[in-house]
């Protein structure tokens, strides 16, 4: 692929660059997230279970907790589920999935080396012939055998074990939910043993002690809080596990804390038994491991997961970056721009900064390197964009459903309030890329090497239809997010089999097709009041209006489009839509499927698009898991914040070590956000973080939305911040470059990410936020509310409180960006740049600022009373006034050295 000329100094690009395959980038990802790469019958059982728990939310999503199964030749199954029992099913789906995907060990941890050291230290006094050395070595052996999968490829026995466990848990919550609802009023230790409850083991088990009289509630809450805790090890790594095990000890043992201990005093708490601990932790949908968090996975993030899961396997994803590639790829540095839209259009199908990083790196990092971008710079654009995907809206990852729950604010305006800083966020990286292009002389890739935006749309206008709709659903008409995204999912479905189904040769069956069944359904409702399929099962009786009738056959539109879709390919079995690429993990899981069944099933375009359904259920699945652990494990946190009575407390704490400056309350949540974050997903960084920090900020008088939010921009920076980047990293292992490196450029290049979250706190305007008129009657957290276009109408508010504060942020990356990349117009020495960095800090957040001076004043005992947006409005026209000068002068320096590029005298 040619690039444009480069100007002097450009490096030139490299001759040829290898692009990372997609097996390649799947195994990258599992390597880095450390799962099995399982065959046969795991994978089978991975497969099988994984559509099982997409059904199983499917049918929430539909119907809500009451709903019936179809049972061929029977009766249908009716299931109605308590909230608890739903979770608790949800959970169990995960538990059993992390069982199967993730590894105990791999050898290669802590423990395993320490026991290899113990027994080498054992068995070296002996030979190996020696009855002790050899028991020794078959102790090792087993304990191999039953735990440790060097290579992630089989399921141990360990394995097994707490995947039944999970089974047994989830099937005491459908089955004895009645006994559940008398422990949460008698306690956990009333609950029957398991000898009672099940008769028939009564036998075996009788004789043993434990289960015999302990209460069977007690023991699988125990063991339940430990197996996520375990399954947390494996997916999320032993950080967090550790983080929230030290909870679950200190609500144990936080009795011990003496009350008159300086500071630490506020953390002491009222004495808890285990179980007071387990039943909270597990037999609550309030809080624990079956809290909110849950909750919003079950009703909101799984399906929100399952849909960009059809998405991706529709083609959209690729689709979508080759969109991006056709928009930019001949501007300057237009690969590298192509990778931001792609990382931002990949956001709207996945939450994960990794799978983003890699799924859309493996195409975008080799174009960047060919252009003439370094390696690092390369896999920091990507890792620095793709890490976007989790706060640009509509989707924003997990976090901001949670948020949603959290917060009791609907979902569309989450999207108002998150859109404008995430705007200046990709804007922000666009600028620093087009800078360094300008500093290396990058250009862009030849014409004839793209195709046109019209031509793209053309073939794949259809992928932007589900997104148009999901906005529909959620800003005009205002449906759940649940219900939105289920039509959506539905209209998804529909349109990609009906798409599968459209050539030049099928169009008329096709159409026809569907006119007749969206006809017969119709007249059915006109003549018999009821839908064709309850005509033939003998329902009906009187009919309706046709605009009635027409009222309820409109939404179905969907559903006939699928089957009339399924009909057409029936009877064209060799039918090949020129529109449709679906992704090729669905026709190699076709073509798999034929080698096994001896048929040549994957020219079969019916085929093809039941597999795509399957596959999208499957894939789904498989995302969704580390989020629910993670929400899961995460959950406990403000469990025990809540049955301790730590919350007030530790918001006492945090505000007396503040010292009742904003700035340094601001600083702590910014670098607590970070650190936790590091390795870890943003969802339990949120969550973690909401649960200590929301409420001292409120305090200081920030808005809630704008706290939460603030929360979240910085859990997603800790994804790309040394030395634990795990999306800079991921990254680096596709541009094959150095990690460490990748990860500093990847934050220098995010770092508007990191002054925006102070600069909408501290102006909520920028987050189109309004205190209201009674605010001073209302609790601090409801003082604030979205704007609306009355707000916006009124010129003496929206212009110093949200025009004047937007523009500056978008000028202020601006100057970050010369203050970073070191170029604007031209070369910016040391002085500009820092005449640059003060510009953008007061373009953007100038009462960071003047509050750390305030704030130091009033140490010192000095009281100054100022008017807060007079003074506001001044420092942002100071910094204007400094950028505009700088600017100015960069671009004549700039135009002189292209004039007389020798320097010399004219």
């Amino acid at each position: 692929m040619s690039t444009n000329d480069h100007d002097d100094g450009g490096e030139p690009p490299e001759a040829e660059v290898e692009e990372l395959s997609r097996e390649e980038a799947e195994e990258l990802i599992d390597e880095i997230e450390r799962r099995r790469s399982l065959k046969g019958l795991a994978a089978l059982a991975v497969a099988v279970i994984g559509i099982l728990f997409s059904l199983f939310q499917l049918f929430l999503a539909a119907r809500s907790f009451t709903f019936s199964i179809p049972i061929p030749l029977a009766s249908d199954w009716q299931v109605s589920l308590q909230l608890l029992q739903a979770n608790a099913v949800h959970v169990a789906f995960a538990l059993t999935l992390t069982f199967l995907m993730f590894p105990a060990s791999m050898g290669d941890g802590f423990l395993s080396r320490a026991l290899g050291r113990v027994v080498d230290a054992a068995t070296d006094p002996f030979d190996a012939g020696n009855p002790i050395a050899r028991a020794v070595t078959g102790v090792r052996d087993l304990f191999r055998w039953a735990f440790v999968d060097p290579n992630r490829s089989r399921v141990t026995p360990f394995d097994v074990v707490c995947m039944i466990t999970a089974a047994l848990s989830a099937y005491y919550f459908l089955t004895e939910f009645s006994e559940i609802q008398d422990i949460r009023v008698f306690g956990l230790e009333s609950g029957a043993p398991v000898t009672e409850l099940y008769p028939f083991l009564a036998p075996v088990l009788g004789g043993v002690p434990v289960l015999s009289e302990v209460s069977w509630a007690l023991i699988l809450g125990a063991l339940g809080v430990l197996l996520v805790l375990e399954a947390t090890r494996r997916t999320l790594g032993l950080p967090l596990m550790i983080i929230v095990a030290t909870f679950i000890v200190y609500a144990r043992w936080g009795y011990l804390i003496s009350g008159n201990t300086p500071f630490l005093g506020l953390l002491a708490i009222p004495q808890l038994t285990w179980p007071d601990i387990i039943q909270n932790l597990w037999y609550n949908t309030e809080n624990g491991v079956f809290g909110i968090p849950v909750t919003v996975s079950v009703s909101f993030i799984y399906i929100f997961i399952l849909f960009g899961s059809f998405l991706e396997m529709s083609g959209a994803g690729q689709w979508f970056i080759d969109l991006a590639y056709a928009a930019t790829g001949t501007k300057k540095g237009g690969p590298a721009k192509a990778s931001i839209l792609a990382s931002g259009f990949m956001g709207t199908i996945s939450g994960s900064s990794i799978a983003n990083t890699v799924t859309t790196g493996a195409f975008t990092i080799p174009l960047m390197k060919q252009s003439g971008y370094s390696p690092e710079f390369s896999g920091a654009v990507e890792s620095s964009a793709s890490s976007g995907g989790q706060i640009l809206p509509p989707v924003m990852g997990a976090a901001a459903f949670l948020m949603v729950q959290y917060t009791a604010t609907p979902f569309a305006n989450i999207i108002v309030l998150a859109t404008i800083p995430a705007i200046v966020f990709f804007f922000g990286v666009w600028v620093m890329v087009h800078l360094k292009a300008v500093q290396e002389g990058i250009g862009g890739v030849d014409a004839a090497e793209t195709v046109s935006v019209a031509e793209h749309l053309k073939r794949g206008w259809f992928y932007l239809v589900p997104i148009a709709l999901l906005l529909f659903y959620l800003i005009i008409e205002r449906l759940s997010v649940s219900r939105s995204a289920w039509f959506t999912l539905v209209a998804l479905v529909a349109l990609i089999t009906f798409i599968a189904a459209y050539s030049e040769e099928t169009r008329l069956t096709l159409l026809g097709s569907l006119a007749a069944i969206f006809a017969i359904d119709l007249g059915s409702f006109v003549v018999a009041g009821v839908p064709f399929t309850g005509l033939l099962g003998g329902a009906g009786g009187a009919g309706l209006p046709v605009a009635e009738a027409f009222g309820l056959v409109g939404p179905r539109i969907g559903w006939y489009a699928m089957l009339a879709a399924a009909l057409t390919m029936l009877y064209h079995t060799d039918v090949q839509s020129k529109y449709l690429d679906l992704d090729p993990t669905v026709q190699n899981a076709a073509e798999s499927a034929g080698d096994r069944t001896g048929r040549d099933l994957g020219d079969n375009q019916l085929f093809r698009v039941g597999t795509f359904v399957v596959k999208s259920m499957e894939e789904g699945a498989r995302t969704a898991v580390p989020v629910v652990v993670a929400v899961a494990a995460a959950g406990i946190i403000p469990g025990v914040i809540s049955v301790s009575g730590l919350g007030p407390n530790l918001t006492s704490l945090l505000l007396a070590l503040s010292g009742g400056s904003i700035v340094v309350m601001l600083l702590v949540t910014a670098v607590a956000s970070i650190i936790l974050g590091m390795g870890m997903p943003t969802t339990v960084t949120y969550i973690i973080l909401i649960s200590m920090l929301a409420s001292p900020l409120v305090q200081f008088g920030i808005p809630l939305l704008a706290a939460h939010l603030f929360i979240l921009y910085f859990g997603v920076i800790a994804d790309i911040t040394p030395p634990v980047a795990v999306a800079a990293y991921a990254a680096s292992g596709v541009a094959k470059s150095d990690p460490f490196e990748t990860g500093v450029k990847a934050f220098s290049l995010s770092l508007n990410k990191a002054i925006v979250p102070f600069a909408f706190v501290l102006a909520p305007g920028i987050v189109l936020l309004r205190k209201k008129a009674d605010a001073a009657d209302l609790p601090l957290r409801e003082q604030y509310r979205i704007v609306n276009f009355a707000d916006l109408a009124e010129l003496s508010y929206s212009v110093p409180e949200i025009l004047v504060p937007v523009i500056g942020v978008f000028l202020g990356v601006v100057a970050l960006g010369a203050t970073v990349i070191g170029t604007l117009y031209g070369s910016v020495n040391r002085a500009e740049r820092a005449g640059f960095a003060l510009s953008s800090l007061l373009l953007m957040a100038p009462q960071l600022l003047s509050t750390s001076v305030f704030d130091l004043l009033g140490f010192a005992g000095v009281t100054i009373s100022v008017n807060a947006l007079l003074l506001d409005l001044t420092l942002r026209g100071v910094g204007f006034v400094v950028f505009v000068a700088l600017a100015a002068k960069n671009k004549r320096e700039a135009g002189a050295t292209r004039t007389n590029p020798r320097g010399v005298s004219t």
